[in-house]
């Protein structure tokens, strides 16, 4: 039933700034107590929390990325965005959102989508 869906472009240069969206559906972003993550994992590491939005609209980054990431949502469309500024190299990976049940728990998962940054 619940199925998230990130697009996006796929390319984008250095200090350009990325943005992706997730399409939710079979739940709304605003339902109570459910949370909205983007994840992303570089080549060969692990995953990496980028931040969340609460179904009430408040936001929460990792520190070492919260300088440079916004996240917001659409709730008309039930959608929900991730902006990275000023992005590198080191920002390739393939992007995830995700349903955020609790920290470090989440249950539903975007296929993902590969952002390349280079030149």
């Amino acid at each position: 039933q619940v199925q998230l869906q990130e697009s996006g472009p796929g390319l984008v240069k250095p200090s350009q700034t990325l943005s992706l969206t997730c399409t939710v559906s079979g739940v709304s972003i605003t339902t109570n107590f459910f949370y909205w993550s983007w994840i992303r994992q570089p080549p060969g590491k692990g995953l990496e929390w980028m931040g969340t939005i609460y179904y009430s609209g408040t936001t929460y980054y990792t520190p070492s990325l919260k300088s440079q990431t916004s996240i917001s949502r659409d709730t008309s469309k039930n959608q929900f965005t991730l902006q990275l500024t000023s992005v590198a190299p080191e920002d390739t990976a393939v992007y995830y959102c995700v349903r955020t049940r609790s920290t470090w728990y989440h249950d539903y998962w975007g296929q993902g989508t590969q952002v390349t940054v280079s030149s």
